[in-house]
């Protein structure tokens, strides 16, 4: 009688046992996948904050201002079309970008040129046409160069390549960076394992290919 009232006891202990250490492992595995899990593209902006109004001329001569691309992700870059230096591979790789993209109506590229003078309407136009380019997807704008620079430096983040410039004819803007702005007009970037921001780097094949992921991450929000 004895033996059995202790193997009771016994099984009773283990199942016991067992069940909390269930609860233990199932309320750890929570946390660390649901609570403590950073997101991997981080809002950069600051609270409110979104890019500023805009209007520039694309690859057809229509106009594009901020509203056209209200509720849509963008991915922006600085180039210029004689540019024989990082501008081709950027270019490059951001035609994969498009690719992975042009069926989506809510993801849409702006490569601004850094050289509106040279860059003129029909000048984008012969650039666009070499990546097959729809406008409605991947617009090539030109403008006025200080709105343009304004847009980069203070919508985008981006910052001259001629820090003595005194005046507007002689700044210019080289980045190879890419930018990634969610549907909401805030700027994003993907959070390293750290949980530091790393800019996606237009020369990079890797890091464009993060890029892509981070896009799908993005459009998972609402």
């Amino acid at each position: 009688m004895k033996s059995t009232k202790l193997s009771r006891s016994l099984t009773i202990f283990f199942v016991s046992f067992f069940i909390l250490l269930a609860a233990v492992f199932s309320g750890f595995y929570y946390y660390h996948t649901n609570v403590s899990k950073k997101p991997n593209v981080a809002i950069q902006s600051q609270p409110g904050q979104t890019i500023r109004p805009f209007s520039f001329i694309n690859q057809d001569g229509d106009t594009i201002t901020k509203k056209d691309i209200e509720g849509k992700i963008v991915v922006v870059e600085y180039f210029f079309t004689t540019c024989q230096g990082i501008c081709p591979i950027m270019n490059d790789n951001m035609f994969t970008v498009y690719e992975a993209f042009k069926a989506y109506d809510d993801v849409v590229i702006l490569s601004h040129t850094v050289d509106p003078k040279r860059d003129t309407v029909e000048a984008m136009k012969a650039y666009s046409l070499k990546y097959d380019a729809d406008p409605k997807k991947w617009m090539f704008l030109t403008g006025d160069k200080k709105k343009l620079y304004d847009q980069a430096y203070f919508s985008y983040g981006l910052t001259t390549a001629n820090e003595s410039a005194e005046n507007i004819d002689e700044d210019f803007i080289h980045s190879n960076v890419f930018v990634l702005v969610d549907k909401h007009g805030r700027l994003r970037m993907h959070l390293n394992k750290d949980g530091n921001p790393v800019p996606y780097d237009g020369t990079d094949e890797e890091s464009v290919a993060r890029l892509i992921e981070d896009i799908h991450e993005v459009l998972k929000e609402d």
